[in-house]
């Protein structure tokens, strides 16, 4: 079974996934802390249940869990990722984020269609942004090709998956391809939800801190066709 087909048929058989999924839940769960879960949960929305792991907490177990494992390679980050999505509390989620972030680079064009099953499933900035940022644009960077799944993305009608297209090039810095990272900005610039107002702000203002006056020459040309919120968020670091 190809990792591209993984979504579609079921997760892909990795070892290494039963290993690490055996040591997460055993790890994770008597860690629990009630306490804490209620309020976090509210923080985001109702969007999934919480253990209630305060991040260094987390990270702390996480250590602990993938001490002494091998390197995984494709098969393994997609079946350790879907299946950490399966669980309902959201620190699996965040545990299979940080996987992903750590060993992208073992990963192909051939995983974007995971990737996207987790932006699209439970979705919420607190995954959203990282899989955006240091999964798909890793993988963007490493083939280009993939810059026309990013052109049918800016225009879909899920507004995460639209989000990730504006945010994936956000640590590309002067590698940014900035013809399509202002193209991406004017196709949404009329976007009426505050996620992807806001991620059009974000993506210009990061870009800002490579190349400034590119940013502000555009916003001079086009600062009439966004919301004043994409517009704020932009300039906050370098004025108008």
């Amino acid at each position: 079974m190809s990792v591209t087909d993984a979504v579609a048929t079921g997760v892909p058989f990795s070892t290494l996934a039963d290993t690490v999924l055996e040591r997460l839940t055993a790890t994770y769960a008597p860690a629990a802390d009630p306490e804490r879960a209620a309020p976090m949960r509210a923080y985001m929305k109702d969007v999934a249940p919480f253990l209630g792991l305060a991040t260094p907490v987390r990270r702390a177990l996480s250590r602990t869990v993938v001490a002494g494992l091998p390197r995984p390679d494709e098969g393994d980050c997609a079946a350790i990722a879907l299946r950490c999505w399966q669980l309902p509390e959201r620190e699996y989620h965040y545990f299979a984020v940080d996987y992903l972030r750590r060993h992208a680079r073992v990963c192909s064009s051939g995983f974007l269609p995971v990737v996207r099953h987790l932006i699209a499933t439970t979705s919420w900035w607190d995954t959203v942004d990282l899989l955006a940022a240091h999964v798909v644009g890793a993988l963007v960077a490493a083939d280009p090709a993939l810059k026309a799944d990013m052109d049918t993305w800016i225009v879909d009608d899920d507004l995460w998956i639209a989000r990730t297209a504006l945010l994936h090039q956000l640590r590309h810095k002067e590698r940014t391809d900035t013809e399509r990272l202002f193209t991406y900005c004017l196709r949404q610039s009329g976007h009426p939800d505050f996620f992807v107002r806001k991620a059009i702000g974000w993506c210009l203002r990061e870009y800002a801190k490579t190349d400034p006056e590119a940013v502000r020459a555009f916003l001079a040309r086009e600062r009439g066709r966004f919301a004043p919120l994409s517009v704020r968020e932009a300039l906050k670091n370098i004025g108008t």
